[in-house]
C-alpha cells in the first residue's frame, strides 16, 4: 500500500509508556495499525491489546470536536451569554456548541468574577496526567502565576502519591531507580499489590521471562493472580497486610543477620533505632500469622522469602495494592527499608519499581503539579490544598471553579456522592478532553482537544523514561497548552509560546536538575530508546549508585508499626462476618475507560465492571446481578461471576465503567500523610437483585 508511511510515538495508555510505530494513511489521515519495533527499548517487540488496538478512539463520532457551553450557565450569567451570542449554535436542550475564542473569553470572564467575589485561591486546578509535559507544565504555571491560586493537584493522589511520599522521606527521590530490562540482571523479584499481567504486560513480560527460567518469583496479592502460576512463592494475605508483611520481611533480615553491613554503615542512618524497633514488635515476627485462619502458611512463607531477598541481587514491584490503603506511605518506606538494609538498590539488577499507572503520571508530578511541589520538585511560593482538601473547600463554599484537564473526579475518585454534592456548589466547571466522560456532561464549559495520538509532546513513563511523541494523524483540535495559553491571556498573562518546543525549553531551565540537556533534538535521535532523567551530558538509567537524593546522601530509616484492624483483627477475634471488596483493572481497559471503549475490539472484550466471588460462597448471591452497598453509598446492579480466585468473603470488582459506581462505596478513608483514597479494601453489604 504506496500511501502508508511508517511513523514512530509513544503509547497514549499505561505508565510502562511503550514505543510504538503507526501504519498510517497519509491520503486519508488514518492510523491503519499500530506495531512496535523489534528493538523497541520498552516495548522489545510487543504491545498489549490496549497498545495494539486501542487507536479507534481517534476517530471515534464520539469525540469531541466543538466546543460546549451549557444553556443552565449562561442563564445564570446574562453578561457572558451576551457577550458571545453572536457564535452560539444550538446542539440539544443542555448544550450550546461554539467556538474555542467564544468558550475561553466565556471562562475567563467567569474566573475574573469568580475571583473579585471569593478571593485568588476559590479557583483550582486538577488533572493533566494523560496529557504532555508542556501542558502539564503549562497548567501549573497558569494556576499558580497568572490566577495566583496555589490550588493544583492531579490523579496521583488516587494512585501513586504515597510512593511519592514513602520514597522522598527514605531515599530522597519518588521514582523508580533501574530501567526495565534491569529485570534480566536480578536474582530474585517481589511483586506486592500489582496484578501486573493485566495492569502493565509489558513489564509482566520481563518478569515472567526470568521466573520461568530461574524460578525466583515471590508475589503477594489478597487474590490468586496470574503472576502466581509462575512464582516460586505464592502468598496469598488477608486485606489490609501490606506494612504488617513487609515489616515481617524486615524483622526476619535482622533476626537472622542478614542485612548488608557495609551498606548499612556507609550509606544510611537511622538503622539502629529501627532495629530495635521492629525486634521489640509485637507484630513484626511473622509466627504471627499462626493465628491468622486461613493464612497460617505465611508464618513459613515470609521468612524463606526474606532470606532470598536479603542474599540476592532482589527487586520489588508494587502497585495501587500497596498505596491505595490508610498505610500506604508508610507501606512504601517500608519496602525501601528492605532495600536499604540489603543494599538492593543503586546498581543494576537490584531495585525499586512502583508501576505506574498513567502514561504520564511520572511526567506530570515532575512538572509540579501538586500541590506542595513546584517542577523539579522545588518549594513552590505558597503550598495549595490536596484534591480531597478541596473538595471539602468546595463544600463549604470557598472553592468555586475547577479547571480540569482529562481527569473523571466524578468517576474514579471516593466517595462520589460527596464529590457530586460538591461540585453542585461550583459556579464554573471547565474540562478539556477527548470525550463526554462524566466529569465533561457535569461541566459548564467543555473544550475538545487533540489527543496523543495527534500532537507533538515529552511523556515520562514508570522508570523516568522521555519519549518525544509526534502526531500520528493531523488534526485541527487544539492542544491543551494551546487552551490554557487563550486563557492566560484573556486573564492577563503573557504567554506566548509559538509551539509545544518553546514550552519544553523552558522546562529544561526551570526544572534544569532533571531536564537540562533532554532537548527536542535529543528526544527526537533516541525517540526508539528515550532518555532517562536526570538528563545532562548523558541520561541516568539506575538511581543511587553513589549517594541517594537526601539532604546529606544518605538513606533514612522511618519506622511505623502496623495498626491491628479491619479483615485481620476480624479474624484474630473470629467475628469475620460479610465480604470486603477490592478493587482493580482488567487488561482490555484503561483508567475510566475514556478511550477503550470507543474501541470495539477492547470494550466487546469487557464491556462492563463484573463482580468476581468465590465459588464456595455462592449461596449468599442468588440471583445474576447484585447490588454492593456501604454507609456512603451503593453501585448500580453488577453482574457476578463466581471464581476459585478470589478467597472467601472477599470480593473483586473492577472500577473502569462509570455506569456500574463502584466508586460510590468508598468514603474518605485515605492514606494518613498524603490523601490518597483506602480503595484496595472495604466491607459491604450484598444486596441480591
Amino acid at each position: 500500500m504506496e500511501n502508508l508511511k511508517v511513523i514512530d510515538s509513544v503509547c497514549t495508555y499505561c505508565g510502562v509508556g511503550c514505543d510504538i510505530a503507526a501504519n498510517v494513511n497519509v491520503e486519508e489521515n488514518k492510523i491503519v495499525n499500530i506495531f512496535a519495533h523489534q528493538d523497541g527499548v520498552v516495548s522489545q517487540g510487543k504491545l498489549c491489546i490496549k497498545g495494539k488496538y486501542g487507536f479507534d478512539f481517534v476517530t471515534s463520532p464520539n469525540r469531541l470536536r466543538i466546543p460546549r457551553i451549557k444553556k443552565s450557565f449562561l442563564e445564570k450569567n446574562p453578561s457572558i451569554k451576551d457577550a458571545i451570542a453572536h457564535s452560539l449554535k444550538n446542539y440539544d436542550d443542555i448544550w450550546f456548541e461554539t467556538d474555542l475564542d467564544s468558550v475561553t473569553t466565556a471562562a475567563a470572564m467567569k474566573l475574573k468574577e469568580v475571583q473579585e467575589k471569593y478571593g485568588r485561591k476559590s479557583v483550582c486546578s486538577i488533572g493533566g496526567a494523560r496529557t504532555s509535559c508542556e501542558s502539564s507544565y503549562l497548567f501549573q504555571k497558569f494556576t499558580r502565576h497568572t490566577l495566583n491560586s496555589p490550588h493544583v493537584d492531579n490523579c496521583a493522589r488516587v494512585c501513586h502519591s504515597p510512593s511519592l511520599k514513602g520514597m522522598r522521606t527514605t531515599i530522597g527521590e519518588g521514582a523508580a531507580t533501574n530501567p526495565y530490562n534491569d529485570i534480566y540482571n536480578c536474582e530474585f523479584m517481589i511483586v506486592i499489590g500489582s496484578n501486573t499481567t493485566e495492569a502493565h504486560p509489558i513489564i509482566a513480560n520481563r518478569i515472567l521471562d526470568v521466573a520461568r527460567e530461574h524460578d525466583n518469583l515471590a508475589v503477594f496479592d489478597v487474590r490468586e493472580i496470574k503472576l502466581h502460576r509462575f512464582a516460586k512463592y505464592k502468598a496469598i494475605m488477608p486485606h489490609e497486610a501490606n506494612l504488617l508483611v513487609l515489616n515481617m520481611l524486615a524483622y526476619v533480615i535482622i533476626d537472622e543477620e542478614l542485612y548488608h553491613e557495609n551498606f548499612l554503615r556507609e550509606r544510611t542512618k537511622g538503622f539502629d533505632a529501627f532495629k530495635e524497633k521492629i525486634l521489640n514488635d509485637p507484630y513484626a515476627n511473622p509466627k504471627y500469622f499462626e493465628n491468622i485462619e486461613g493464612y497460617q502458611s505465611l508464618s513459613k512463607m515470609i521468612p524463606k522469602i526474606a532470606r532470598e531477598y536479603a542474599l540476592k541481587k532482589s527487586m520489588i514491584f508494587w502497585g495501587l495494592g500497596i498505596t491505595e490503603h490508610l498505610d500506604g506511605s508508610y507501606a512504601v518506606m517500608a519496602i525501601t527499608h528492605l532495600a536499604l538494609m540489603t543494599g538492593n538498590i543503586g546498581k543494576s539488577g537490584a531495585g525499586l519499581m512502583p508501576l505506574r499507572g498513567q502514561n504520564n503520571v511520572q511526567g506530570t508530578c515532575d512538572m509540579g503539579m501538586l500541590p506542595y511541589y513546584a517542577p523539579d520538585y522545588q518549594e513552590p511560593k505558597e503550598v495549595g490544598l490536596m484534591t480531597p482538601q478541596l473538595v471539602e473547600e468546595m463544600l463549604e463554599g470557598r472553592v468555586k471553579a475547577l479547571l480540569n484537564i482529562g481527569e473523571d473526579i466524578t468517576h474514579i475518585h471516593p466517595n462520589l456522592n460527596k464529590i457530586e454534592r460538591a461540585i453542585e456548589n461550583l459556579e464554573l466547571i471547565f474540562v478539556q478532553e477527548l470525550f463526554m466522560t462524566d466529569v465533561a456532561q457535569k461541566a459548564d464549559i467543555v473544550v475538545g482537544v487533540k489527543s496523543a495520538y495527534e500532537k507533538t509532546g515529552v511523556y515520562i513513563n514508570a522508570m523516568r523514561r522521555l519519549h518525544l511523541s509526534q502526531p500520528l494523524v493531523q488534526s485541527d483540535l487544539p492542544d491543551d497548552w494551546e487552551v490554557l495559553q487563550m486563557l492566560d491571556n484573556k486573564m492577563g498573562g503573557t504567554a506566548e509560546y509559538k509551539n509545544s518546543n518553546e514550552i519544553w525549553d523552558e522546562v529544561r531551565e526551570v526544572a534544569y536538575r532533571r531536564f537540562s540537556g533532554a532537548s527536542y533534538v535529543r528526544l527526537e535521535r533516541h525517540r526508539i530508546r528515550g532518555l532517562q532523567w536526570p538528563v545532562h551530558t548523558e541520561d541516568t538509567p539506575i538511581l543511587h549508585q553513589l549517594d541517594f537524593r537526601t539532604e546529606d546522601g544518605l538513606g533514612e530509616f522511618h519506622y511505623h508499626q502496623y495498626k491491628l484492624r479491619g479483615m485481620v483483627q476480624e479474624i484474630i477475634a473470629k467475628t469475620l462476618t460479610g465480604y470486603h471488596l477490592t478493587t482493580g483493572r482488567t487488561l482490555a481497559h484503561y483508567n475510566n475507560a475514556a478511550q477503550t471503549k470507543e474501541s470495539e475490539k477492547l470494550n466487546s472484550r469487557y464491556d462492563e465492571d463484573i463482580l468476581l466471588v468465590y465459588e464456595g460462597d455462592a449461596a449468599d448471591f442468588v440471583s445474576e446481578k447484585v447490588i454492593l452497598k456501604t454507609e456512603f453509598g451503593e453501585t448500580n446492579p453488577l453482574t457476578v461471576k463466581f471464581t476459585d480466585k478470589v478467597q472467601p468473603q472477599t470480593l473483586f470488582c473492577t472500577f473502569h465503567h462509570a455506569k456500574s459506581k463502584i466508586n460510590n462505596l468508598f468514603g474518605d478513608k485515605c492514606d494518613e500523610l498524603i490523601l490518597t483514597a483506602a480503595f484496595k479494601s472495604i466491607k459491604v453489604e450484598v444486596i441480591n437483585i
